[in-house]
């Protein structure tokens, strides 16, 4: 299998930090080969300044594996990088955005075999013109620009406790009830259960979708959207052949035993499904995105510019994104070009 292709991500943050220490650790957490995008000299400055004595060696995803034995591969981006940890500078965004452009590059040819993006700082990102909501976003319109295929991404935190799926995202409260439509659920419902099916090898995925108000509005008592667009969603979704149920009072989905009947739980928005997640698997929750055509990863953190460069940061979830990618890399289907071609319109 080719080696992973992991971005940089901020500068600033941990992320370099994050790869330099697995990296190091690599046959004992039996990590599988992977390249980062970034610049050798600078992660040369940031080794040092943890005390890591890493061989640091230019790659390309062609020999990156082989390199990855004795050195840490780096593809370079030929960007100077003069940041600081937990100092975000000029340099930073340009960067963050070059990696992640090369990475996706890179596993729409096929010489890599995943993504796994290390954080960014939207508002570094944003302050630099960048004009996306966030990085899956962005991949999205890379995909795009390369096919031509028109995509809609979906956000899944996996963890072995717990997989959930917020239909909608970064909205105030206000906003989700503008937002929230029966096609939109339906949608994301369609794009999950294809890509458990897909990457995860589930024959029959088993979806647990949320209500949106209290007690999933007590026959319409505590508001009328899980009978006029919860409940229509999930009736749309079982004509379909997928096996949904709901709407479910959220209150009541996250225990042991509830979670034992479904694959994927889909809530209704950011809070509801990110609380119960980051509760039973804080420190190695993964970021999956699901409805692309290449397997992307990412930890489910941000990039802790308090206490970048100093050497304390975990890597549990950088760890946890790493294996979940090879993982699902190696299941049928998976390879960019294929999903590109199968993808719809």
């Amino acid at each position: 299998m080719q080696p992973l292709a992991l971005t940089l991500g901020e500068p600033a943050g941990i992320g370099p930090d994050l790869a330099l220490t697995i990296w190091q650790r690599r046959a004992e957490l039996d990590i599988p080969p992977f390249y980062i995008i970034a610049e050798p000299d600078f992660l040369g400055r940031r080794a040092n300044r943890l005390g890591l004595r890493i061989p640091i060696e230019r790659a390309t995803a062609a020999n990156a594996a082989e390199i990855f034995r004795s050195a840490l591969p780096v593809a370079a981006l030929g960007l100077p990088i003069g940041t600081e940890p937990g100092i975000p500078d000029a340099s930073s965004a340009p960067a963050a955005i070059a990696a992640i452009r090369r990475g996706v590059a890179d596993v729409m040819a096929g010489s890599a075999a995943a993504i796994v993006t290390n954080p960014v700082a939207k508002n570094v990102l944003y302050n630099s013109g960048f004009a996306e909501p966030g990085h899956t976003e962005f991949l999205a319109r890379l995909v795009q620009e390369t096919s031509g295929k028109v995509l809609r991404p979906v956000m899944m935190l996996w963890s072995p406790e717990l997989a959930v799926v917020p239909v909608t995202i970064h909205l105030p409260l206000r906003e989700i009830f503008k937002q929230l439509s029966v096609e939109l659920v339906v949608e994301t419902g369609r794009i999950v259960a294809r890509d458990l099916r897909k990457r995860f090898g589930l024959a029959r995925p088993r979806l647990a979708i949320a209500g949106l108000n209290p007690h999933a509005g007590e026959a319409g008592t505590l508001g009328e959207e899980d009978r006029g667009i919860v409940a229509p969603a999930v009736a749309a979704l079982v004509d379909e052949g997928i096996d949904a149920k709901g709407p479910l009072p959220a209150d009541s989905m996250f225990h042991e035993a509830a979670r034992a009947s479904y694959d994927a739980a889909l809530c209704m928005y950011h809070d509801q499904a990110l609380i119960p997640i980051k509760t039973l698997a804080f420190d190695h929750a993964v970021n999956v995105t699901l409805g692309l055509p290449f397997v992307r990863t990412s930890p489910d953190h941000g990039t802790a510019f308090d206490i970048a460069g100093t050497g304390t940061a975990d890597p549990a979830s950088l760890i946890a994104a790493l294996k979940l990618a090879a993982r699902l890399a190696r299941s049928p289907g998976s390879t960019a070009k294929t999903a590109v071609s199968n993808a719809a319109p």
